[in-house]
């Protein structure tokens, strides 16, 4: 659930979750292009400076027994860290969602990481070129349907955190999740990473079911760039039209004007 602040000079800063390394005693960052800043950081070379400050945030509270672990894209960074901590006699599934085949990342990863562990690694893509075709958080209903889990935990694209959440949380299962926000200071004072009344950065990112369930903006809205609150609109939306007819003396034919109220189902 810890993240670092990235620095690439000249570009911008970035919250990058903390990776595991192959060496011992170091730590790493994944890198996805997407956008300016996180394109830069992909193409660093060798001997080249960035900067890192951190750690910040909290850390998932690690259960015992039969474990659930939701993850998609970059949100499978603090996944793999969460798999170095559980114990020999944990039976893990690791659920990992992706668009499509090309994707898919550290699935040889997990599996390698659990090798002495009773596991199973579920992948599921949009598209249905790999693995189990369809959104990974209908496998997470099925699955919770089907067995009792002691931990639920996920991070990656808030909709899906969002359902995570609500299937586990609905059967009394304790889950959490590792939010991901707009962040620029890291430290709470900027305000850019608030969820309702939390601040990501400082209160989180990591947050339990019980308090999710009671934040207004989880999984309905987020916070862009310029600190405006837009809506994920996850639910259905129904329309109410309504209309306006003008009548202009000379200017023939009556104009119709049409404005709609947008309400969730």
């Amino acid at each position: 659930g810890q993240f670092a602040m990235v620095w690439i000079p000249g570009i911008n800063e970035l919250p990058m979750s903390v990776m595991i390394s192959n060496e011992s005693g170091k730590a790493a960052f994944t890198v996805r292009k997407h956008g300016l800043a996180s394109t830069g950081l992909f193409n660093i070379k060798t001997g080249e400076k960035i900067g890192v400050r951190g750690p910040y945030g909290n850390a998932f509270d690690i259960k015992q027994g039969k474990l659930l672990l939701v993850g998609g894209g970059t949100g499978l960074v603090p996944m793999m860290r969460l798999l170095t901590h559980v114990k020999s006699t944990d039976d893990v599934t690791v659920l990992i969602g992706a668009k499509s085949k090309d994707e898919v990342f550290f699935e040889d990863l997990a599996n390698d990481l659990l090798k002495n562990n009773s596991h199973n690694v579920i992948i599921s893509t949009d598209d249905g070129s790999y693995g189990e075709k369809g959104f990974v958080t209908d496998i997470v209903e099925k699955l919770v349907n089907e067995s009792h889990f002691d931990g639920v935990y996920t991070c990656g694209p808030e909709k899906m955190m969002y359902k995570t959440v609500q299937s586990a949380h609905s059967r009394g299962i304790f889950v959490q999740a590792s939010l991901e926000r707009m962040m620029k200071c890291g430290v709470g004072i900027c305000g850019s990473c608030c969820v309702g009344e939390d601040l990501a950065c400082k209160d989180g990112t990591v947050f339990d079911g019980n308090h999710l369930s009671k934040n207004n903006e989880f999984g309905y809205s987020h916070r862009n760039k310029a600190g405006i609150l837009e809506d994920y609109w996850i639910l259905p939306v129904r329309f109410k039209l309504h209309y306006q007819i003008f009548c202009v003396k000379g200017m023939g034919t009556p104009k119709i004007v049409l404005t709609a109220d947008r309400t969730l189902m």
